[in-house]
């Protein structure tokens, strides 16, 4: 059953639910009125440094949607609580967060000092997510309007060098490839997912993926694809971040799944700078985080914190 983007009514109670059970969620553009492009990530070394298990992290409380870095031998550090619209994200560094209001201003903030970035955001509407750049200086966000596919604005945290990326029906969860050029994610009727080029302005429907109603990340070159996928007959939701998903990883030219050799229960997975794949997976007292190499190989199993297991992953930092 597919479902059009809803208000944040039902958000508090339906990530509430969803945090019962643990979870996870990550560009550059040649539009002549924004920034330089992003540099492509460097080439990857035959042994890339291991993961240390900082991340962020989101859970619930009765102020709303507290959201960590974690990080350790220091533990947990509040960047802040993310308001009841449900639209927000982490940067890539794991040191900011990027809100909207309700009244449709773009917020940052680093647990210290908040900015208004820019204003005319869609507001009230979950699954409408802003997302940060690679470099974790400027926000992507969906602007208001009143058909399905919708025009993506990137402005820099400071406020500065706002433009014009492209227009897309995959306005829900935005991820941002490494390399800077793509911009993905699902429909507000979960009729699929969509890739925009922000150097062409042009969006095309990913293949391979009928129903979705997540989008993770993409890998650096923005060739590959996580999403949560839906049956015909699922529920789309509300479009508030989910509290585990299981993922799927789609090629975008081919439209075929791509293996995810873990056993367990899968419970998210995301693409690092360098391209690997960090899968994470459901453990009794804590989860587990798996990263495979660029050719599907383990190379490093990483325990979570056993006060994470309940909490959704937001970000993972190194």
């Amino acid at each position: 059953m597919n479902t059009r983007l809803l208000p944040a009514a039902a958000v508090c109670a339906t990530l509430t639910a969803a945090l019962a059970t643990p979870a996870f969620a990550t560009p550059a553009l040649a539009v002549p009125a924004l920034a330089t492009p992003a540099a492509a990530p460097a080439a990857v070394s035959a042994a890339p440094k291991p993961l240390t298990g900082v991340a962020v992290y989101l859970s619930y409380d009765k102020e709303g949607f507290p959201v960590s870095r974690y990080e350790p031998g220091k533990g947990f550090t509040k960047l802040g609580a993310m308001p009841m619209t449900g639209q927000f994200s982490a940067s890539p560094d794991g040191r900011k967060l990027a809100w909207i209001t309700s009244a449709g201003y773009v917020r940052v903030g680093d647990g210290r000092r908040v900015t208004t970035a820019a204003k005319g955001a869609a507001a009230g509407f979950p699954c409408a997510t802003p997302v940060w750049s690679p470099d974790s200086r400027r926000v992507a966000y969906v602007g208001k309007g009143n058909s399905d596919a919708r025009s993506i604005s990137v402005v820099g945290a400071d406020g500065k060098g706002r433009g014009k990326a492209g227009t897309t029906l995959g306005l829900c969860h935005l991820a941002w490839s490494a390399d800077g050029r793509y911009l993905a994610g699902y429909a507000g009727t979960t009729e699929g997912v969509y890739r925009l080029d922000v150097k062409t302005g042009k969006a095309s429907k990913v293949k391979g993926v009928g129903l979705a109603n997540h989008v993770q990340s993409l890998s650096p070159d923005g060739s590959k694809v996580v999403v949560a996928p839906l049956s015909r007959n699922a529920p789309g939701g509300d479009g508030s971040w989910p509290g585990s998903f299981r993922p799927a990883v789609v090629d975008v030219a081919t439209g075929k799944k791509v293996a995810i050799p873990v056993k367990g229960s899968l419970i998210g997975a995301c693409y690092l700078r360098d391209g690997r794949l960090v899968v994470r997976v459901a453990g009794r007292t804590a989860n587990t985080l798996v990263v495979l190499d660029r050719n599907g190989r383990q190379v490093q199993r990483l325990t979570e914190p056993a006060a994470a297991r309940r909490q959704a992953l937001l970000q993972i930092v190194g």
